[in-house]
């Protein structure tokens, strides 16, 4: 057996829990095998990329009870791989889980058990993946799930016949209702058992297609080994036939023709493979016609044999909930008002269910401003604490609630079944413009980011609809981008009322910006499909998922998941750009005069409060404080005046830094949009990342002296900027400008990065990048050019 590293330290007076064993999860898309897999490991889950590959991995703790022959407790590794209908791999993802299953992944131990997901309400269907796995001769166990959804619809299904037919252990669950886990655990402790005793032999492979095939697929092999070698030794044909792929690849380059399995042979043993394999093709259909269609009609054969006797039906009502759902979520009409209605919906609940942690984040950052302030003299260290760190992350980490709630209607719309439905609905919409329904999954991942939603086209098997839903994939409006919008529109669009109070004018512009997107990605993908990636539109076949109440555990985690990572990226990359933004606006001049400034009005205002808090009588017996102090009135206006230098020079001193300069020389770029020199610089500081823009800006006005803590800091700020000869500098064409700039550039280095291992070129990043920001500057240009005629 393969044994994992990383044991956990034995606890005293306690059994020892050591991981022995790797078990896979795999099947079909919408089996509910993601919440299968949180029912097995909860909350123990960690997440990566294979190596050399930007192809995630969710590995999951699982202890499965009782103990191995030495005494130490059952715990596996769950490794969940991608939902596949399939092991034909035809694209990275599905060549991945092909090579974790058969072993061949370097760095990687192999698998020991696998566990296979099958739908019991389309159990048929299911059974083509399951041909295929038994076809690893590894240990394999079937999780019949969903089977309270059977039951309920009319299906009576044998297991014991069912496990009788296929020749592995079948277990039944519902993994949404967590019934069946224990017994699906004991299943895989006693797969594993089996395998650990020395009388167990090694599993025969399953062979469902046809025998001519097979010979073939071994003459192939004979043949490969043949053209590597170069004398009849017995170690050099060793040698040789340890490069080949597995056996199981090896049938997979006969029957996909172009697919990654082939591609990987001509990767690892080189061009001269392919005649071979060529001929291998030709020899298999004179033997048995089309291999595509001899193995759908061998496997589906397979699987009918397999369910004689299994399934029966009992009465059932004609039409359950999913059909009465459907009748009106997919109509052509009807479908895509309800559509467009979740979608504002989900913008409005955003507004309406966040304002209170908000405030309480607001307020927990002013009280940590106040403390900092209260124990750092003025100078240097409090500035950078203040204007610095508070007021750039902790203007960005105010957006956390916003961001929570946009991950958690996302992940609640793909878990309930409905994001499949979305799909349908625009496909007939999306194939005028060159693309398929199965670009509308990546474009929707990108609305909560556009690095998953990017790594998320690898479905696309077609290279030319992959490559123009990449290049369209970052356009769609990301977390990153809503703390601007939120920003911006809480601070210049009226909050006005429609409908009894059900519609608002923010909520309206939030959903505005994020179909600028939408819209823009539609030219963009025509005009890709008509020149780079000129093709015809890939056929498109999606299952549409059962409806089904979405799963806690799984909201919880896709929540929590999204949220630490925002906050880990303020924690760290916006942390050190409010630094760099603060030592830019500091340096170089003088701020002698500033603190001291400072130091003058908190005395002042210190003499201020005691005053205003003591009784007369009290002052009087304190004469050292009457006797220096002069009458409130003077310290109130001495404040006033002091108050005024000070912001008179905290502007003086940012325009005359170097963060002044460089924005002053890029003022005349920004100018046509409406912008001055400081949002110019927010908008450069943040190419890097979106929400940097936040912590630019706070940062900029807390050293220009604009952010006042008793109002509503950095929105009464942009509110109170103005241009030397007194106009406001915010208005709400430059709003939306800004907007409108932020919601098409390009402005995420991760992306980029992305793309870029994604299509192995550095050409499709940098047509990305100029594109997005060529449009982005003067889609801005045309927003404030044509708002400045309306308002």
């Amino acid at each position: 057996m393969a044994s994992s590293a990383n044991p956990t330290l034995p606890s005293a007076g306690t059994t020892v829990a050591k991981v022995t064993s790797r078990v896979a999860l795999v099947g079909n898309p919408n089996t509910g095998k993601s919440t299968l897999f949180n029912a097995l490991a909860g909350m123990n889950v960690r997440t990566g990329n294979y190596a050399g590959v930007t192809i995630e991995k969710k590995i999951g703790r699982c202890d499965l009870g009782g103990s191995d022959s030495s005494g130490d407790r059952r715990v596996i590794d769950l490794v969940d791989l991608p939902g596949t209908y399939s092991l034909a791999p035809r694209s990275p993802d599905e060549l991945v889980a092909v090579e974790v299953l058969t072993g061949d992944v370097e760095s990687e131990s192999p698998i020991d058990v696998i566990v296979c997901v099958v739908n019991a309400t389309v159990l048929q269907r299911n059974l083509f993946l399951v041909s295929q796995v038994l076809e690893l001769g590894k240990p394999t166990i079937i999780a019949l799930n969903m089977i309270d959804t059977a039951d309920a619809r009319g299906f009576v299904i044998d297991v014991d016949q069912l496990s009788k037919n296929l020749g592995v252990p079948v277990v039944c669950t519902s993994a949404s209702r967590r019934t069946g886990i224990a017994d699906l655990k004991s299943a895989i402790r006693g797969e594993l058992e089996q395998a650990d005793s020395e009388s167990v032999q090694m599993s025969k492979r399953d062979r469902p297609l046809p025998s001519e095939f097979y010979e073939v697929c071994d003459e192939l092999r004979s043949e490969l080994v043949s053209r590597a070698c170069t004398t009849e030794s017995l170690s050099q044909r060793a040698a040789a036939e340890s490069v080949l792929p597995d056996q199981y690849l090896i049938e997979r380059m006969l029957l996909d023709r172009g697919g990654e399995a082939e591609r990987r042979a001509v990767r690892s043993l080189g061009a001269a493979v392919l005649p071979a394999i060529s001929a291998a093709r030709e020899k298999l259909a004179e033997k048995v016609g089309d291999p595509i269609d001899m193995e759908c009609s061998a496997r589906y054969s397979w699987a009918a044999r397999s369910l004689q006797d299994v399934v029966s039906t009992k009465l059932a009502k004609p039409r359950n909930a999913t059909d009465w759902l459907d009748a009106v979520l997919t109509h052509r009409v009807v479908g895509l008002v309800c559509f467009f209605a979740m979608m504002f919906l989900i913008f409005q609940c955003i507004y309406s269910f966040s304002s209170y942690p908000m405030d309480a984040i607001e307020y927990g950052t002013g009280l940590v401003s106040d403390w900092v302030t209260a124990i750092v003299p003025p100078g240097m260290l409090r500035s950078l604490l203040v204007d610095g760190v508070i007021a750039g992350v902790g203007g960005v980490l105010i957006f956390l609630p916003q961001i929570a709630l946009l991950f958690f209607f996302l992940a609640l719309l793909e878990d309930c079944g409905y994001m499949a439905r979305a799909a349908f609905l625009v496909d007939r919409v999306m194939t005028l413009f060159g693309l398929s329904g199965k670009s509308f999954l990546p474009m929707m991942s990108s609305f909560a980011c556009a690095v998953p939603g990017v790594m998320a086209t690898r479905v696309i098997e077609n290279r030319r609809d992959r490559f123009a839903t990449i290049m369209v994939a970052p356009l769609m409006s990301c977390s990153a981008r809503l703390p601007v919008y939120l920003l911006l529109i809480g601070a210049f669009i009226p909050s006005a009322s429609y409908v009894g109070g059900f519609m608002s004018t923010q909520a309206l512009v939030l959903m505005a910006m994020y179909l600028v997107g939408v819209v823009v990605a539609i030219p963009v993908a025509w005009l890709l499909k008509r020149t780079l990636l000129r093709g015809e539109v890939a056929p498109f076949v999606l299952e549409l998922p059962e409806y089904k109440v979405p799963s806690a555990s799984v909201l919880f985690s896709r929540v929590w998941e999204a949220s630490k990572a925002f906050v880990v990226r303020a924690g760290t990359m916006i942390f050190a750009a409010s630094i760099v933004i603060w030592f830019a606006g500091f340096w170089p001049g003088d701020h002698s005069r500033q603190f001291e400034i400072e130091r003058e009005l908190e005395r002042l205002e210190s003499i201020q409060v005691a005053a205003s808090e003591s009784p007369a009588s009290e002052l009087a017996a304190e004469p050292e404080i009457v006797t220096e102090s002069p009458e409130l009135d003077e310290i109130a206006a001495k404040i006033e005046t002091l108050e005024a230098e000070h912001r008179v020079l905290s502007a003086s001193l940012l325009e005359n830094s170097a963060l002044g300069h460089i924005g002053h020389v890029i003022a005349p770029v920004v100018k046509p949009l409406g912008w001055d020199w400081r949002i110019g610089v927010g908008a450069v500081a943040s190419f890097p990342a979106r929400e940097v823009i936040i912590a630019t800006l706070g940062t900029i006005y807390s050293l220009g002296g604009d952010v006042d803590e008793e109002d509503e800091g950095l929105m009464s700020a942009l509110r109170a900027s103005k241009w030397p000869d007194g106009r406001p500098v915010f208005t709400v064409p430059v709003a939306l400008s800004i907007m409108v700039f932020f919601a098409l550039c390009a402005q995420c280095v991760s992306t980029l990065l992305v793309i870029k291992r994604e299509t192995n070129s550095w050409f499709w990043p940098v047509l990305s990048f100029s594109y997005m920001t060529v449009l982005a500057y003067f889609g801005a240009m045309l927003t404030y050019q044509v708002g400045t005629r309306f308002f």
